[in-house]
């Protein structure tokens, strides 16, 4: 599965400005709302700290892949974030953050949860796709980018 196929246009997000791990998931988990309006945004940031609660998504070059579980999805929603700014977000390289990955899965779908984790972490390895991320300055070009995945 490639981040091409779980993102939409409306999922994609450049130059956001937040200054806090807190905030960022309140977006995260607002903009997931808009897209999943039958669950509540307060159950989506629920389901996000709750998996922070168990340690930092945060996987180090600046990069996060903040994730939870709901009942009621029946399918995947992946959001992309490129901060403005790296926030702290007790990443394992104590770096900030400013590439953040987010997904929601549909609760008991334990396989599908790995295989969307391994296939994301596994794209934000390539350095220069990360940094084509990064210098995308509008919601268009960060979609356009992400539509563009390599191909290998």
């Amino acid at each position: 599965m490639k981040l091409s196929e779980l993102v939409n246009k409306d999922c994609s997000k450049a130059a956001v400005l937040f200054n806090s791990k807190k905030r960022i998931l309140e977006y995260i988990s607002e903009l997931a709302h808009s897209q999943i309006p039958n669950t509540s945004q307060h159950a989506i940031l629920d389901a996000l700290m709750a998996r922070e609660k168990l340690g930092s998504t945060g996987i180090g070059k600046g990069i996060a892949i903040p994730h939870g579980r709901l009942e009621g999805l029946d399918k995947i929603l992946a959001m992309v974030l490129v901060s403005e700014q790296g926030i702290q977000f007790e990443a394992i390289d104590k770096q900030p953050v400013d590439i953040f990955v987010a997904f929601i899965v549909p609760e008991g779908d334990n396989q599908q949860h790995l295989k969307t984790l391994a296939a994301i972490a596994d794209t934000l390895q390539d350095k220069s796709f990360c940094k084509m991320l990064r210098q995308a300055k509008s919601d268009d070009e960060l979609y356009a980018v992400i539509q563009g995945e390599f191909d290998e």
